[in-house]
């Protein structure tokens, strides 16, 4: 959805996890694309949490190696010991190649990344900016390449409006209620994808909210 979690969310959550002895899987393979914000990793937050906590991340958002596979896990040796077990029989390990476009990621990256998320804020504003424009309710996304506009004015649910607006202007949005329940009356809009190509994809909603909103 584009939303990121303050650090006093992640401080009741590590209250909660610690107050039931739960153990935390913290997926951060965003955590550099962020505007505006400062991203929080959630094991720094105290040796104890650290402790209970797996932190995955990865190369694929950061650094934009998506089809490289490359991605960690890191945490308690005990859990991990056990990742590895698993894992060496079922993946075995990254291909060399990849390793290697990982390293270099790693030592030449850095620049590149700021460049990124320079233009991904953006698209970001533009997408947000035109679908509030023409009424579909969209607040700011702080983190990722996803805005996740209400869709109710339209009178639809999000899946017939995903399904009406592909067939009709050829425009392709994610249905909420993927993500949950929570989800219902949302679609998912991705703005990983060039500026042009999200000016033209909110000319034609704009044409598809002239008949329906």
């Amino acid at each position: 959805t584009g939303a990121v979690a303050e650090r006093n969310i992640l401080v009741e959550i590590a209250r909660m996890a610690e107050e039931h002895d739960l153990i935390v899987v913290s997926d951060e393979i965003y955590d550099r694309l962020v505007y505006g914000f400062e991203h929080v990793c959630f094991p720094s937050l105290s040796e104890s949490i650290k402790r209970r906590t797996v932190l995955l991340g990865g190369f694929s958002k950061d650094y934009a190696m998506t089809g490289w596979r490359i991605g960690y896990a890191a945490g308690p040796s005990d859990i991990i010991k056990g990742l590895v077990r698993i894992h060496q029989y079922t993946i075995m390990s990254a291909p060399t190649t990849a390793q290697d476009a990982a390293i270099e990621a790693l030592k030449s990256g850095e620049p590149y990344i700021k460049e990124m998320v320079t233009e991904y804020d953006r698209r970001r504003k533009l997408l947000v900016s035109g679908l509030n424009r023409f009424g579909l309710q969209t607040f700011e996304p702080r983190g990722a390449f996803y805005a996740f506009p209400n869709i109710r004015a339209s009178g639809m649910d999000d899946e017939t409006f995903c399904q009406k607006l592909l067939e009709e202007e050829h425009v392709a949005v994610v249905p909420g209620n993927s993500f949950g329940p929570g989800g219902e009356g949302f679609v998912r809009a991705c703005y990983a994808t060039s500026y042009e190509q999200i000016e033209e994809a909110l000319r034609r909603m704009e044409k598809f909210m002239s008949r329906h909103g």
